[in-house]
């Protein structure tokens, strides 16, 4: 059992290798697909992503919300059909039944998971979390985020063995889009039993979401958002994940120790508040090191020519190709990829951890370093691993882990002073800290946490079912 300190406190490991195949395709329908790594091919789920989705009108955002009573995902089962209907009657032990079989049919399930959590709350009383994700079309990075705060709920609750309040989740769907963020930011700040949010999910829509948050005084903590700009944004405005800064240290070290590389060509997208932040970030760490960037190419260019720009490279000698690309442009990078043909060394930020940069990246993606906040095989025996195993059938992504440490640190903070503010103040004190996923969780004044970022590189193996998997750069 996980406790918080403050209490005097990847999806596919250990799985049948039968059906690889089917199960891919189950899995980009909203299914854990036992047999693949810590993430599966979702065509939207782009970190940077701005959305383009039209804006919903502020009476149907409440629709977009839900704590038990509806699904916000497709397809819902016939027994989850039932427990929802059970739920929003408040009858709730029909409701854990329901819930139940369920999952019993589809274990990867989080929404139903989530929602029998709060079906065993019932009627006793409960401090209400938000947790926000793209997850209206089974967006797999949605469905990883609420994976997280699922498993980060139940361990809470069962941590405080009936002596305490439990937590109950509310989540909510804004699609990755900044239109739809905002209103949901507002829709959650008007709510007073809300007393803290995760989310969102792109730093460009968790940016224009969070001056709603911090208007309203409402803290939000982000599991995926990296970009620079929401440092010291607002003492309101907290995240687990480390920013692009380090990911960029990480990765310029990289090359110029490792590598002994001096010359860098830069690929970014320069619709991507992500992209266009690691972009920055790595060059000037590069040129802190005593390297340079010689070039720098953008991914969203109608104009793009990845042969051409690579045949450029090798007569200006550059050294190393760093694609600092968002999962919107995962085509114009394979691109790249193919063209470099093993020709260069790879560098690349985390959105390139992504099942189809194994699978048609292939052999020309064999040696590409990617820097991640966390990686399942760093600790596979952690009590967070082996608890996600048992639930989900497999191993969980690095979103799911830093969407626990999310949830674990709203948790701690609630034990302190279950208010807005009392989270919010929580949060900020030097000596807070949670017991998360992956380690302590604490915060830097700015709201960021002072976690390093880790490398993996892409090598032959076969957790993926793809034949290449990234792995842990030793």
């Amino acid at each position: 059992m996980r406790i918080l300190k403050n209490y005097k406190f990847e999806i596919i490991l250990g799985l049948t290798a039968l059906g690889v195949l089917g199960i891919f395709f189950l899995s980009i329908s909203g299914l854990i697909a036992p047999n693949r790594n810590d993430f599966t091919v979702t065509p939207n789920s782009a970190e940077p992503k701005g959305g383009n989705n039209a804006a919903t009108p502020k009476s149907d955002i409440s629709e977009r919300l839900s704590e038990g009573a509806k699904s916000l995902l497709p397809d819902a089962s016939e027994s989850k059909l039932k427990g929802m209907a059970a739920y929003g009657e408040e009858n709730y032990d029909q409701a854990i039944i329901h819930l139940e079989a369920a999952l019993n049919e589809n274990r990867n399930d989080p929404e139903a998971f989530i929602y029998l959590n709060n079906a065993r709350i019932g009627k006793q009383v409960a401090h209400t979390l938000a947790v926000i994700a793209p997850v209206g079309d089974t967006d797999e990075i949605g469905l990883e985020i609420l994976r997280g705060a699922g498993q980060a709920q139940q361990d809470f609750n069962q941590s405080l063995q009936g002596n305490g309040v439990p937590i109950k989740i509310l989540i909510a769907n804004d699609e990755n889009d900044p239109t739809l963020a905002e209103a949901v930011a507002t829709e959650l700040v008007q709510r007073s039993e809300v007393l803290g949010v995760l989310g969102h999910y792109s730093s460009g829509v968790t940016l224009k979401a969070a001056p709603v948050y911090s208007q309203g005084k409402l803290p939000m903590v982000s599991a995926v958002s990296t970009s620079v700009e929401l440092s010291g944004f607002s003492p309101y405005i907290f995240r687990t994940v480390p920013s692009d800064s380090f990911a960029a240290a990480a990765l310029a070290r990289h090359m110029i120790d490792d590598l002994k590389a001096q010359r860098a060509i830069l690929y970014y997208d320069s619709n991507s508040a992500y992209s266009l932040s690691l972009k920055s970030e790595f060059t000037t760490s590069v040129f802190s090191d005593g390297g340079e960037v010689m070039t720098e190419y953008d991914l969203a260019d109608a104009n793009f020519d990845a042969e051409a720009q690579i045949a450029l490279a090798q007569e200006q000698g550059a050294d190393v190709i760093m694609l600092a690309a968002s999962t919107d442009t995962l085509a114009p990078s394979l691109a790249v990829i193919a063209a470099a043909n093993q020709q260069f060394p790879l560098l690349g930020g985390d959105d390139l951890y992504h099942p189809q940069v194994l699978e048609e990246g292939g052999v020309n993606a064999e040696g590409l370093v990617v820097a991640v906040p966390w990686h399942v095989l760093s600790d596979p025996d952690s009590e967070f691993v082996l608890g996600a195993r048992q639930l989900w059938g497999g191993d969980v992504s690095w979103r799911s882990a830093m969407a626990y440490d999310a949830i674990a640190s709203l948790g701690a903070a609630l034990i302190q002073d279950p208010s807005r503010e009392g989270v919010r103040a929580a949060l900020h004190e030097a000596e807070f800290s949670a017991d998360g996923a992956t380690g302590d969780v604490h915060f830097l004044p700015s709201g960021d946490r002072n976690r390093a970022a880790q490398l993996v590189h892409i090598k032959p193996g076969q957790r993926s079912g793809l034949g290449f998997d990234f792995i842990p750069v030793k």
